[in-house]
């Protein structure tokens, strides 16, 4: 059921002492005006990656998260580079940007091909992405969890995870991972999460992440229980159309297919799948 991490793997008012939060609506008008989102999101290198924007909505999400271009950011399990592509261009001027993955031993019950493969993304995943968007490799960073710099801790404004939770969940390392990126935010920091979100009456055994569905309330309660404050949640990826009941779990829906041909179009109507968007605060 699980497809290879690798293949399957903003801006808004900031947040002061002083400063009222921003919602999530006033978020959301507020990225319309940021130009150089606007820019980044519209580049030539996002060809192919701008299909997905209807079911991802990268502006309306970063704007949620309120990632700002002078942010250093921890995208974690970058993946393929979808979201790199986006975040990694938004704050290299005047930020930074951080690549944190899990150790690629976590995945072993994959088996030893796809550990190697990950190991061997891991390794080459600055010079890669510094080809591909003309950023410096030594500006594109990249750590294990388990390894991240001391020097790193508490300098980090942003901490993104996008549909990666149920995988820690399942590999059991989700309370190691989360500790080091608790670690590694500053005092008042966020982090986002986006999650294919199980339904609320899911069995146990559904939402154990084999699937790639984990329930909202549950993850929330979890994020509590390591230290974090729940700032708001938001129905920005929300898609009321998945079922979440499919053969091949997530990965039934686009754009993997896992299924190959069968139900195809059926799933294709569907979109990607439901996702909860919730966003976390390191207290002061």
């Amino acid at each position: 059921m699980m497809k290879p991490l690798f293949l399957a793997v903003a801006s808004a008012v900031a947040l002061t002492a002083c400063a009222p939060e921003t919602s999530e609506a006033e978020a959301t008008e507020t990225v319309a005006e940021n130009t150089k989102l606007d820019e980044v999101l519209a580049h030539e290198r996002r060809a192919e990656d701008r299909a997905r924007d209807e079911f991802r909505n990268p502006a309306e999400t970063l704007a949620f998260f309120e990632v700002e271009p002078n942010h250093t950011v921890i995208e974690y399990a970058p993946g393929g580079g979808w979201y790199t592509r986006v975040l990694a261009p938004y704050v290299n001027d005047e930020g930074s940007y951080v690549a944190v993955s899990f150790p690629p031993e976590a995945a072993s019950s994959l088996g030893d091909e796809f550990v190697e493969r990950i190991r061997a993304g891991a390794g080459t995943f600055s010079a890669d992405q510094s080809e591909a968007l003309g950023i410096p490799a030594e500006k594109l960073p990249f750590h294990f969890g388990n390894a991240v710099p001391e020097e790193l801790n508490g300098t980090v404004d942003r901490v993104l995870m996008i549909r990666m939770m149920h995988n820690l969940k399942r590999w059991g390392i989700a309370d190691s991972e989360i500790e080091a990126l608790h670690a590694a935010l500053k005092p008042g920091g966020l982090l986002g999460v986006v999650q294919h979100r199980a339904k609320a009456d899911a069995t146990d055994e559904f939402a154990d992440g084999n699937a790639g569905y984990l329930r909202e309330a549950e993850l929330i309660a979890f994020f509590e229980a390591k230290g974090f404050e729940l700032v708001e949640t938001s129905e920005i990826n929300a898609n009321p159309n998945d079922p979440t009941d499919h053969p091949n779990g997530v990965w039934s829906l686009p754009p993997t297919f896992a299924g190959g041909d069968e139900g195809r179009e059926e799933l294709a109507a569907i979109g990607e799948s439901d996702r909860m968007t919730l966003l976390f605060r390191k207290p002061k």
